[in-house]
Parts: structure tokens; sequence; C-alpha cells
């Protein structure tokens, strides 16, 4: 048959690895994992809710940690704006003290300006004392931490306390200054006092600004670290993204060509068996669905290939058979002939009217029967592929011509009109006569035959870009499109109106496909039921070697 070469060729040969995306050793490693696709793309899945899942955590962690930097940062901003206000205020009493005491003590004249305080009347100190007292009643509340807003660290406290402590000697000096110029005692009274006053000032000074500048350090070094914080959540942020996306990128590309490659392989596959190349094995690294699907193939691969020899051999032995049936049959059929027409020329004594009518018949059947018998002959040659070309210039339009020849009687007495077109007039090929002019007789044959009194069959020719292409066309009945393919095939009969009322013998046209396959053309038909039928058939213009 016509694949045998293929499967008496090539030996039976692996499919290997395609090179590209199937070389890479990931996608081999996920396709033998011995999962099945459903497991694997359920943890695909779950690893990439899982990186979701890691970036959001990340990010709560992050923002987390935002928002309590931030809330340490407004703590010690309240302790920062709370010092300094203590700080303003040891300042204004350096400063009362000052303006109090300078006038008498030139140690003092430094909260002043450098300059010692004159004051004409007793008016203008009792505004100072006012002053003062005022001062004085807003200094325990503002080193009281039951009224801060904040718990102030260990270390805060201890100045805190000293703080308060000096605020007391403050307090008690200035009010024993005031007492003192109020009974009218003489300025060395205060000598004393005053001097205990310097050492709480300076004590309160560095107290303050201690606190003052450590906080104000904490609050920068909170500063610089939230800005520093801030730009690794950005660093870790746009890392964890990059290489979730290219970690969820590489899982969906390893896992989709481990699916997807062994489907495209198995799709080449079945093309190439669909075209009758059973010769090979589809080789895939898969251990799941996709690996016994391939197993299945090659299987069934095999088993088909098996059959088809089978088949081919059954064929061939038909073949065989048939061949040498029709040949034993011809010697016996011949004479039978030959005798028939010795009879009906009446060569050895006159017949009567009934026995002329029975040799007829029998003539007529002996010449259908090997007629028959040549074209069951001739199918067997050609599926044995032994049958063989004898190739020569034949004109188109000549065989066209003798096969309307042949069938103009019978055409003429049906009342059917026969029709010729060629474009161009002479039109020259390679090609066997023979066969050539036996597959213009059967289509012309089935034409006439098919088409009803009345009727037209259109003969035509033309030639076009190397090739020619003959249209047979009738006006008969037409054949369903069911049957198209049924009527190519050996003894096949149109079902329907067009086979009723016609014997035939079911090979002329499957002969006649054949012949023009050998010639490397096509032949087929354009019908549809009641619309008559058109068969074409078309063979390549060889030049004569």
């Amino acid at each position: 048959m016509a694949r045998s070469d293929a499967l008496r060729g090539p030996p039976v040969t692996e499919r290997g690895t395609r090179s590209g995306r199937a070389d890479n050793p990931l996608v081999r490693v996920v396709a033998r994992i011995p999962w099945r696709v459903r497991t694997k793309l359920l943890v695909a899945f779950v690893g990439i809710v899982a990186l979701i899942v890691v970036v959001g955590a990340l990010g709560l962690r992050a923002l987390g940690q935002s928002n309590a930097r931030v809330e340490r940062l407004g703590t010690l901003q309240l302790r920062a704006a709370t010092y300094q206000r203590i700080q303003t205020q040891a300042q204004q009493l350096r400063q009362l003290l000052g303006l109090r005491a300078g006038a008498n003590n030139p140690n003092f004249n430094t909260y002043n300006g450098g300059n010692a305080v004159r004051v004409p009347g007793g008016r203008s100190w009792t505004l100072v004392d006012q002053t003062i007292a005022t001062a004085l009643s807003q200094v325990a509340p503002a080193t009281n931490e039951t009224r801060f807003r904040f718990v102030p660290p260990p270390e805060d406290e201890a100045l805190l306390e000293r703080i308060r402590l000096d605020y007391g000697r403050f307090a008690r000096a200035l009010k024993t200054i005031i007492a003192n110029d109020k009974a009218g005692a003489p300025a060395k009274t205060n000598q004393p006092i005053l001097a205990d006053s310097v050492n709480a000032d300076n004590d309160l000074g560095a107290l303050t600004d201690k606190l003052a500048t450590t906080t104000r350090a904490q609050t920068d070094a909170l500063i610089a670290q939230n800005r520093s914080a801030y730009a690794a959540s950005r660093n870790l942020f746009i890392g964890v993204g990059a290489g979730s996306v290219v970690l969820a990128l590489l899982l969906g590309f390893v896992l989709s060509w481990s699916v997807t490659e062994p489907l495209q392989r198995t799709d080449e596959r079945l093309a190439e068996i669909a075209s009758g190349d059973f010769s090979k094995h589809l080789k895939v690294p898969n251990r799941d669905e996709l690996g016994a699907l391939a197993a299945n193939l090659n299987r069934m691969s095999d088993e088909l290939g098996r059959l088809y020899e089978e088949l081919e051999a059954v064929s061939r032995h038909k073949s065989e058979f048939l061949a040498n049936m029709s040949h034993e049959l011809r010697t016996p059929l011949n004479a039978i002939i030959g005798f028939s027409e010795v009879l009906q020329r009446q060569m050895f004594g006159e017949l009567n009217e009934q026995q002329l009518g029975y040799v007829d018949d029998v003539l007529d059947a002996g010449r259908h029967l090997l007629s028959l018998i040549n074209d069951i002959l001739d199918l067997s040659k050609v599926e044995a592929g032994r049958m063989e070309l004898d190739l020569a210039d034949v004109s188109v339009p000549e065989a066209l011509r003798s096969g309307l020849t042949m069938h103009g009687e019978r055409a003429s007495r049906a009342g059917i009109t026969l029709g010729l077109t060629v474009e161009p007039d002479e039109i020259l090929i390679q090609a066997d006569e023979r066969k050539l002019r036996q597959v213009v007789f059967n289509l012309l044959s089935n034409a006439v035959k098919f088409t009803p009194p009345g009727g037209r069959v259109d003969v035509s020719a033309q030639m076009s870009d190397g090739v020619v292409e003959v249209t047979v066309a009738d006006t008969g009945s037409g054949i369903a499109a069911d049957d198209q393919e049924l009527i190519f095939e050996e003894f096949g009969q149109a079902r329907g109106d067009r086979g009723s009322g016609h014997q035939g013998t079911g090979l002329g046209l499957p002969l006649s496909r054949k012949f023009i396959e050998l010639h490397g053309g096509r032949l087929w038909v354009e019908s549809g039921a009641g619309a008559g039928s058109t068969f074409r058939f078309t063979l390549p213009v060889r030049q004569a070697e």
C-alpha cells in the first residue's frame, strides 16, 4: 500500500527532548515530580499566596514599627516642650532674682545686662515682688510629674527631683530677701542667702540645660532612625516585591511549560500518527497524567502500527488473490466470448431468433464480466504498486473528442446533448494515453447514464499555471453530500435516486481516481441533490524529456 515504505523504512526511534525551554532543568525537575497536575497547580497557587502573605506580613510589621516610632517621637516632642518650659521658667526666676537682689549686689548684675538696678521708690519693688510671687507659684506645678502628659524615664526623674530642690532653694532665698528688705535689715544680712542662690542658680541652669539638650538629642536621633528605617523598609519592600514577582513568574513559567510542552509534543505525535507514521515513540519527562498519556499514546501507536502491517498484508494478499483469480478467469472467459461470437455469426449453421437472443445475452454478459475482471486486475496492480505508466505526449482535446465520439450514439438515442470546450485549442501533456482515455470514458459513461432524456453533458479543458483541469458536467439528479466520497470507494454505489435503475460495477470511479493520482493529479466531484454533477480532475503538464 502507499504507506508501506514508511513502515519498512526508518527504524523505531525515540523522540528526543526538544531544545529551548524543554531543556530547562527546572522544567524537567517539576515534570518529574510524581504528583498529579492538579496537585502541582495547587502547590503553585499556594506558593503564590504564601508570597503575598509574606509581603503583607512585612508590610504590617513595617507599619507597626513606624507607628511605634511616631508615638515615641510624639512623646519626645511633648517631653521637649515640657522641659523647654521648665528651662524658660528657670531662666525667668534667675532674671527675677537678679532684678530683686542686683541693686544691692554686683554679683547679680549679669542677670540685668551688667548694670546695677536702681529703683527710686518702694512702689516699684512691690511690683517686682508680686511678679516673683507669681513666678514662684508656677514653679511647683511645672515640675510636678503628676501633671505631665507622659511618664518621664528614670534618668529624667532624678534630674527633675534635683530641679525641684533647686526651685525650693530659689523660692526660700527670694522669700527671705523680700522679708529682710521689708524689715529694713542691712544688706549684709542677705549675703549668705545670695551665695546659696548663686549655687542653686548654677545647678538649676546646668540641670535644665542637660534635660532639654538630652531630650532634643533623643528626638533628633529618633528622627534620624525613622528616616533610616523608612529607607530600609522601602528597600526591603522593593527587594521582597521584586523577588516575589520574579519567583511567581518563574514558578508560572516552570509549571506551565511542564504541562504545555508535553501536550504540544503529544499533538505533534498525533499528527504524525494521523499521517501514517507509527515508527516513533513520544518521550516526555513527566510522571503525572501527561506521562501516562504519553505511555498510552506510544502503546496505541505500536498497536496501530502492528494492525496497519497486518491490514497491509491482508490487502496485499487480497490484491494478489484478485490478480491471480482475474488472470485465471480471463482465459476461459475469452474462450466463451470467442465461441459466442462464432455462434452469433452463424459460422456453423443458422440459428433461430430465440437462439440468437440467447447468444447475444451470453456475449454481453461475457464482455461485461471481462470488463469487470480487467478493472479488478488494474486495481490490484495499483494497490500492489505494480502499475506502471507508459508516459508519452498526449493531446488532451483529442482524448476528449474520442470519448465524446464513443458515447455520441448512445447520447443521441437518449436525446442528450454533448458539448466540448477547450482553452487553448491545443493542450499537450505527458501522460499514459490509455489510462487517460479510460478515465474520460468512465466519467462520460456515468454522465450519460445518469442524465435524463433531454439533458446535457458538457466537457471542458483549460490550462493554468502548469496544470490542466478537465471538467465533465451533467444535468442529472445530482449526488448527495454523504455519497460524494462513497462513490470513490471500491464497489461503492450512491444511494437515492441517482443509483436507482442503473447497474454498474462500482469500480470505474475508484479506478479513475487512482489513475489520476498515479499521474500526480486529483479527481473530485462537485454536486448536490437535484443540481447535477460536475466531475473535475487535474493533471500536471510535464515536458517531454
